[in-house]
């Protein structure tokens, strides 16, 4: 038997501005490969005293398996290691381990036994930046303000969503859990995270589970890009898990406000309220209706028809946002070292006035910046 500290070095919380209802996730190293992974493992409190692998027990084995089928594609995290431990502590940092690796059908086969040994399922996945997540980016540090991506980069992480539920869609998989603390955006590339209650669905006519996770994106996930604000008409926050509220979560919301949000385009306004409505049917209709609006962008497309004066916009307004996120990323850089500085021994008191003067204005910038 493996001992855990022999397989992986288990390190910090890395879920705390979003804790999930399934599981708890550190950073840890990979002793056997060195990479840093995120560990995610089962919550103690659903073990259960009769050995039963529970729901919770069991989403572990229905996300590495929908994981598995969908590794194809870039906008979905990656699974590393999959397995179970011995130990009850939440954060787990010794005891024994069972490794499967990418050996998927064993590990889910195995649940049972393991369940009835009171061991925890885990998986070891790709570990993304926590300043890539889109929740821990837009959520503002001062009440009542709020951050929303520009319209270019929402466009974009929407066409790529798009594909990816494509290809679930065509594998009878839905995602369901649209919120913004699964997505992880750097500006060029979207990541999700957290498929534990996507479904796999039966044979038959699913038609309205797939209009469904249309209208979750539109509602969980962009709406909430295009404006900084949330669909249920508050602040951002965390959105709860468990599979009940994951089914139920945007029920009500059938429509959506862009009084806080004027200067949205009116033809994007327009597809994320059909979204809302459930008035498209299949992501196909979304990808064809969304390009006609990407259109009015600048984009091309095989059926719109953009001029070139648009082309040249948008090629200026592509410029301008990586001129904005590189000068952003410089600026926190310089953030950090004033930090540093703060930090050191027997620095003279006028230097460390000027250090925290520097360190208030900075931030002052960062809040206020044009990209989360």
């Amino acid at each position: 038997m493996t001992q855990l500290n022999e397989r992986y070095h288990i390190e910090n919380y890395i879920d705390t501005f979003a804790l999930g209802h399934y599981a708890r996730v550190l950073s840890a190293n990979d002793l056997d490969t060195g990479e840093t992974v995120a560990f995610k493992v089962m919550r103690p409190e659903h073990v259960q005293a009769d050995g039963d692998a529970k729901w919770e027990f069991r989403a572990f084995g229905n996300e590495a398996e929908i994981l598995d089928t969908l590794k194809a594609s870039p906008h979905v995290v990656k699974l590393r290691d999959c397995g179970y431990v011995s130990t009850i502590a939440e954060a787990p940092a010794s005891g024994d381990i069972e490794s499967f690796g990418d050996d998927i059908s064993g590990f889910v086969s195995q649940m049972t036994t393991y369940a009835s040994a009171g061991w925890r399922p885990y998986l070891a996945l790709e570990n993304l930046p926590r300043t890539e997540n889109l929740f821990y980016a837009m959520k503002p540090a001062q009440q009542g303000s709020r951050r929303r991506l520009p319209s270019e980069e929402a466009i974009t992480l929407a066409l790529q969503f798009a594909n990816l539920l494509a290809m679930a869609h065509a594998q009878n998989i839905v995602y369901l859990d649209h919120k913004l603390e699964h997505v992880y955006w750097d500006g060029v590339t979207l990541k999700v995270i957290d498929f534990n209650s996507s479904k796999q669905l039966g044979a038959g006519n699913q038609s309205a589970e797939f209009t469904r996770d249309v209208h979750n994106l539109c509602v969980g996930i962009l709406y909430s890009l295009f404006t900084g604000m949330s669909p249920q008409k508050t602040a951002l926050r965390p959105q709860a898990g468990g599979m009940d509220t994951v089914e139920n979560r945007y029920s009500d919301v059938d429509t959506l406000d862009f009084m806080m949000e004027p200067s949205l385009s009116q033809s994007m306004q327009a597809l994320l309220q059909r979204g809302a409505r459930q008035e498209i049917a299949t992501v196909q209709d979304f990808v064809s209706q969304l390009q006609r609006v990407a259109s009015l962008h600048g984009r091309d497309f095989q059926a719109t028809d953009t001029t070139s004066a648009s082309r040249q916009a948008r090629d200026n307004l592509r410029k301008g946002l990586a001129l904005l996120r590189e000068g952003e990323e410089n600026i926190r850089t310089a953030r950090d070292l004033f930090r540093d500085s703060l930090i050191l021994d027997n620095i003279t008191p006028d230097l460390e006035d000027e250090l925290r003067r520097l360190v208030k204005a900075v931030n002052e910038v960062v809040n206020n910046r044009v990209i989360p």
